[in-house]
C-alpha cells in the first residue's frame, strides 16, 4: 500500500516541489495540498495521512500551532508529522520536537533525505536535518558521567555515534562498510536496549554520555 502524504506549505511552488518528489516514489501518493495551518488541521483530519509535511510560518495558523493541534500532548491519535521549513532556528526545533515532530527537515536538505524522513516516520523512527543535529543535541541535555553503556556491542556503539552525528542509514553502512539493512538490525536492538523511541533520543543518549566529541 502506498504511504499517503499531505503537504501543508504557502507557497506553491513548494508545494508542487514535494509533490513531484513524493509522486515519483512507487510506494507514495500525494493525497492532500493545504496552504496555511487552519487548511492543515482540517485536511489531516478529514484525510488522515500517514504522514504530513508541514511548514512553520503559515498564515491564518503558524506550523508549530497546528502542530500541537494534530499531535501534541493529550492527542489522541496523533498525526506523524514532519516539520519541513527554511528556518533552523533552536527555539521551533525544541518546540517542534516538544509537541510532537517525528522529523525536522530544512527545506534544502534534498530529495533523498526527505524520503528517508517519510519512511522513518512512517516506522515510528524520528529524522532531523543532519545540518542542525549536532548543534541541537549538543545542548538539548546536560552532560552524565560516560558510565555504563547499557550493553551496547562495540558495533552497536559504532552506529550510535554517527546517528549522533545526525548520518542517515545509508551514510552510516557506508562509513562501517556494512548494508543498511544491518543498520536498521543494530539500531532495533539500540532502541530495546536504551528504551528510546527514536534515534533522536538514541543521538541525545550519545551527547548526554559524550560519546560524541565537538570536532
Amino acid at each position: 500500500m502506498s504511504i499517503r502524504v499531505l503537504v501543508a506549505d504557502d507557497q506553491a511552488m513548494v508545494r508542487a516541489g514535494f509533490g513531484m518528489i513524493i509522486g515519483a516514489q512507487p510506494d507514495m501518493e500525494v493525497v492532500g495540498e493545504a496552504a496555511d495551518g487552519v487548511e492543515a488541521v482540517a485536511l489531516a483530519h478529514s484525510t488522515r495521512p500517514d504522514v504530513l509535511l508541514l511548514d512553520i510560518r503559515m498564515p491564518r495558523m503558524d506550523g508549530l500551532e497546528a502542530l500541537r493541534r494534530l499531535a501534541g500532548p493529550g492527542v489522541a491519535a496523533p498525526t506523524r508529522v514532519i516539520v519541513v521549513t527554511t528556518f533552523d532556528l533552536d527555539e521551533y526545533v525544541y518546540t517542534a520536537l516538544r509537541n510532537g515532530a517525528c522529523g525536522f527537515l530544512l527545506k534544502d536538505s534534498g530529495p533523498v533525505l526527505l524520503i528517508e524522513a517519510i519512511h522513518a516516520a512512517v516506522s515510528g523512527d524520528a529524522l532531523i536535518s543532519p545540518s542542525i543535529t549536532v548543534r541541537l543535541l549538543r545542548h538539548l541535555n546536560p552532560p552524565e558521567p560516560p558510565g555504563d553503556a547499557t550493553g551496547l556491542s562495540p558495533r552497536e556503539l559504532d552506529v550510535v555515534r554517527l546517528v549522533a552525528r545526525g548520518s542517515t542509514n545509508a551514510e552510516i553502512a557506508a562509513s562501517l562498510y556494512i548494508t543498511v539493512g544491518t543498520v536498521k538490525t543494530h539500531l532495533a536492538s539500540v532502541h530495546t536496549k536504551l528504551n528510546a523511541r527514536n534515534r533522536v533520543e538514541v543521538a541525545a543518549w550519545a551527547w548526554r554520555r559524550r560519546l560524541v566529541d565537538d570536532a
